[in-house]
C-alpha cells in the first residue's frame, strides 16, 4: 500500500497544478486577456499622448506670440482687421462631360 501512496500524491499534485494552469488566477487564458487589455490601454495612452503633445505645442505658441492668436481668430472666428478687405474665392463648377 505504501508503494501506491506516493504516485497517487504526485498524480494529485500534477492534476492540481494543471488545473491551476488552465482555470486559476494567472492561468493562460487570463494572461492572454490581460495582455490584450494592456495592448489596448497602451494604444489609448499613445493617442492621448499625441493629443497632449499637440495641445502643449499650441499653448507654447500662444504664450510666445500673438501670431497664433491672430491666425486662430481669422480661421475660426472670421476676424478682419480695420482697413482690410475680405476676399473669398469660390471654385467654378466642373464642366459636364459629354457622352
Amino acid at each position: 500500500m505504501g508503494q501506491r501512496v506516493v504516485p497517487a500524491i504526485l498524480i494529485t499534485l500534477l492534476v492540481i497544478f494543471h488545473a491551476q494552469l488552465w482555470w486559476g488566477r494567472g492561468s493562460l487564458p487570463n494572461v492572454a486577456q490581460l495582455t490584450q487589455q494592456l495592448n489596448a490601454q497602451k494604444e489609448l495612452n499613445q493617442q492621448a499622448q499625441l493629443a497632449n503633445d499637440q495641445l502643449a505645442a499650441e499653448v507654447r505658441d500662444l504664450q510666445e506670440g500673438l501670431e497664433m492668436v491672430e491666425e486662430k481668430a481669422r480661421m475660426e472666428l472670421g476676424m478682419v482687421k480695420p482697413n482690410e478687405i475680405f476676399v473669398q474665392f469660390a471654385r467654378a463648377p466642373a464642366p459636364a462631360k459629354a457622352r
